[in-house]
């Protein structure tokens, strides 16, 4: 069975790959192909934050106690997220691909920081803090 860090991790890579798509595709002035992966990426990035909001960071916060830690601080980048999100989607339906790409580069460096925080801190410390690590993973897995 896979482990948090190792499920969350992957779906970081999930959702790097199709935005870089979505960029690649701005890139080449492709806008359909572009819309699409941007339709993706979206979608499967909020997927992937309303996993962690509703079922992991509750389910860390419940077996630490902590409520004010790490998990408040992704939230907020969370929100970051998804209004440089809705921006670009702007930008996209406008098809200006110079403010959709120069927005693409800040957001790509908040995913960046954001993961590796993820990744190497929030994600062990959940595997290692759950009393049942593999239900919550059980519960990740089946929200869609």
């Amino acid at each position: 069975m896979h482990t948090i860090p190792d499920f969350m991790t992957a779906q970081h890579r999930h959702c790097d790959d199709a935005f870089i798509a979505a960029e690649s595709s701005v890139s080449a002035s492709k806008w359909a192909e572009a819309d699409s992966q941007w339709t993706i990426f979206t979608a499967d990035l909020e997927t992937h934050l309303q996993q962690e909001e509703t079922i992991l960071f509750p389910a860390f916060e419940e077996a630490t106690g902590m409520t004010m830690g790490p998990t408040q601080v992704m939230r907020a980048e969370h929100a970051q997220m998804r209004q440089l999100v809705a921006e670009m989607t702007q930008q996209l339906s406008a098809q200006s691909k110079a403010q959709f790409l120069g927005l693409s580069e800040t957001l790509m460096i908040l995913m960046q920081q954001h993961n590796m925080k993820e990744e190497q801190m929030l994600y062990p410390m959940t595997q290692a803090h759950l009393p049942d690590a593999d239900a919550v993973l059980l519960q990740v897995k089946a929200y869609s």
